[in-house]
């Protein structure tokens, strides 16, 4: 059953056609995308803009359901770019790209409001992967430590202690465990063990998997956009 299940929603993905419009200082890179996009069949571009404020206005003429931005445009400029969206309840999936995303800049972009983070030296596949998993609604974003996974699908490990779960709201926030300590009024040893048993619980190794995880198998973003160090 749930073969058919998932067989159905692929199908679907693929008889709709999503729209999407793209935002790159790089003229060979959107020649690219597009390339790929007319060999996908169930994506269109409908708009390609070399900058930000231009972007702006084809969200709001043409809504189109996946926005693609560069990421060279400005990692503040795209983080304040989200965040106007979200503030005009926009619900254009945004994807940001880039040559070069560390694991912090994912975070805060994922933090942000964006549905999908992912390099410019993707294979062919994962980027249509990303687009295909935005266009149905869910989050992708590109594992730079461990094969790649579907976050909206991992299973959140329920049996969290009260102050694991204060542990984890923090390091969602981006917080080190010096600040946690402090937040807390515990010793930065303790926040260590706490941590410790949060990657036993669920799996996850690493305080980048265990944040995107957090916030993305519940379903929703932190308010606070703190870079994680």
């Amino acid at each position: 059953m749930q073969i058919d299940i998932v067989g159905r929603v692929a199908r679907s993905v693929v008889a709709t056609v999503h729209t999407i419009a793209i935002c790159d200082t790089e003229p060979i890179a959107v020649e690219g995308l597009r390339s790929l996009i007319e060999t996908a069949g169930w994506l269109r571009v409908v708009a390609a803009d070399s900058s930000l404020a231009d972007s702006m206005d084809s969200v709001r003429d043409l809504h189109p359901a996946i926005m693609l931005v560069d990421k060279t445009l400005g990692f503040g400029a795209v983080i304040d770019w989200i965040a106007a969206l979200r503030i005009a309840q926009s619900s254009i999936a945004v994807v940001v790209w880039g040559a070069c995303l560390s694991e912090s800049e994912s975070l805060r972009l994922l933090q942000a409001g964006a549905s999908g983070v992912i390099r410019k030296t993707a294979s062919l596949d994962a980027t249509l992967a990303c687009l295909r998993a935005v266009a149905c609604g869910k989050t992708w974003v590109e594992d730079y430590a461990w094969p790649p996974v579907d976050i909206e699908t991992r299973s959140w490990h329920p049996r969290l202690t009260c102050r694991e779960s204060q542990v984890l709201a923090l390091v969602e926030r981006g917080m080190r465990n010096k600040d946690i300590a402090t937040a807390l009024g515990i010793c930065a040893g303790t926040v260590k063990i706490h941590l410790k048993h949060l990657f036993e619980k669920t799996g996850i190794h690493g305080r980048y998997g265990l944040a995107v995880s957090a916030l993305k198998g519940r379903g929703m973003a932190a308010a606070s956009v703190v870079q994680v160090v």
